[in-house]
């Protein structure tokens, strides 16, 4: 088996590009003897091509049809499914061998690590592949955007704040003509990597006002929930006076919350939730080639955006099949290249992995192997 590696990637439409389909190689990942290491910032396309399956989080839905394009374009023969189940149905889906790998906003736990590990027969890791702001947006005629205290962010969700015209909001909000509609929040129906995140925010942000257990799943009975990134932007779009959270390439047809850090508010920017990625510390109990990290969410550090996701790529260290195993090793080598990077920031507004990120997926990647 022989890789080739491909120069610039051009001219790839997204029409067709992502098939959104659960099909899937059983093992995926993994590089022969004669499977040459790719530097960071390149790719190896594998000759003769294949099909690779995936499911996961749907805050990388967009990022994927662009990532699936861009590589499909470059390497003749290749096929790329990605099911945006969202991230617990696509973690499970990968426990059970049903998919090469899984995109998630939240790492696996103890007890999914190691099913995942027993699946994998070897070292299960999680990638970043993915850095975007959770935007929280708002559908109310004639208001683009609003500022809002971590308390309040938590406050409304947690169903305590239910007026528009509320005090906690409007005192930060003095310019604003706020009408007397009810609030309706807008949650995940699914466990959720999104939620997880969110949730994680709020807990560590406004402790007070959010006392609920951190977890994928949303903790107390919603006024209305959604299926999926896609059912949460069609909830808030199709109701009055809504209010929601999502991966903020589904933001931009929204009025959009400016969050409390400090002494300011932060609007959400790639730039503004890279500060926080970057300063970001290992997670706690990672192995060597496992690169999850944990996020300061309560952080008051001027210019930073705090609600943020990190999604990763979640592989094996070891496949049964050479095939598999050189797919998942050269399309994660892409979604993380500076290539693929740009192409997810052009089509979603991603923060791009810095480059010494991307150094650290690199090593990792060119680790993997076929099982012996």
């Amino acid at each position: 088996m022989k890789l080739s590696r491909y120069g610039q990637i051009a001219g790839a439409t997204l029409a067709g590009a992502l098939a959104l389909t659960a099909c899937g190689s059983d093992d995926p990942t993994g590089a022969g003897d004669d499977a040459s290491a790719a530097p960071a910032g390149s790719v190896e396309c594998v000759d003769g091509g294949g099909t690779l399956a995936g499911a996961g989080a749907s805050s990388q839905e967009n990022a994927m049809a662009a990532w699936v394009a861009g590589y499909t374009g470059a390497c003749e023969g290749a096929t790329v499914n990605y099911d945006s189940v969202g991230s617990g149905a696509g973690r499970s889906q990968f426990i059970e061998g049903a998919v090469a790998f899984a995109g998630s906003d939240a790492a696996m736990d103890e007890e999914e690590t190691a099913q995942a590990a027993e699946r994998c027969a070897s070292e299960v890791v999680h990638l970043p592949g993915y850095i975007s702001p959770i935007a929280v947006v708002f559908n109310l005629e004639g208001v683009d955007s609003l500022n809002m205290q971590p308390e309040v962010i938590a406050g409304i969700f947690n169903q305590e704040i239910t007026k528009w015209n509320d005090e906690a909001i409007a005192a930060d909000n003095p310019d604003v003509e706020l009408p007397d509609t009810d609030i309706v929040p807008v949650n995940r129906s699914d466990e959720s990597g999104t939620t997880e995140n969110f949730v994680e925010y709020l807990s560590a942000a406004a402790p007070d006002a959010w006392p609920h257990e951190v977890s994928g799943d949303w903790p107390i009975e919603p006024v209305e929930a959604a299926q999926g990134s896609s059912g949460v932007v069609s909830a808030v779009q199709g109701g009055t006076g809504t209010i929601g959270y999502v991966d903020a390439s589904h933001a931009a047809e929204f009025g959009t919350v400016s969050v409390g850090v400090g002494e300011e508010f932060v609007p959400y920017s790639p730039e503004a939730a890279a500060a926080i990625v970057d300063s970001a510390a290992p997670r706690e109990g990672n192995t060597e080639n496992d690169l999850a990290v944990t996020l300061d969410y309560a952080t008051d550090e001027a210019g930073v955006y705090p609600i943020v996701l990190v999604s990763y790529e979640i592989v094996c260290m070891e496949y049964a099949e050479q095939a598999d195993a050189d797919l998942v090793k050269s399309f994660i080598g892409y979604v993380t290249s500076e290539e693929g990077q740009q192409a997810s920031a052009d089509e979603t507004g991603s923060a791009p992995l810095s480059e010494g990120t991307r150094e650290k997926i690199q090593a990792t990647l060119d680790k993997i192997q076929v099982a012996s």
